[in-house]
């Protein structure tokens, strides 16, 4: 069963999409849509990092392009005659 909602992508470009989201009520992910397992490092047993596995409620790789949305030009927030340390310095 789909669960759509509507979401902003920034990248590849700006866009709206409809993406399938995990379901709520997952015995196995509490609606995170998977579970992340932690792991140490063999020798020392310090945290070495973790690894992400899907849940089978949730397909993340579901997504369509609804509507692709305009790149908006930067604004700098100081004018060109005054001294300001706002980057682009």
């Amino acid at each position: 069963m789909l669960r759509l909602r509507i979401q902003r992508a920034t990248w590849p470009r700006p866009a709206l999409i409809l993406t399938d989201t995990p379901h709520p009520d997952c015995r196995y992910c509490e609606g995170d849509g998977g579970i992340e397992h932690e792991y140490g490092h063999p020798e020392t047993g310090e945290y070495d990092g973790s690894r992400w596995e899907s849940c089978i409620c949730w397909n993340h790789e579901r997504r369509w392009l609804l509507m692709p949305l305009p790149r908006l030009p930067r604004r700098h927030r100081c004018t060109p005659d005054c001294l300001c340390n706002e980057p682009p310095f």
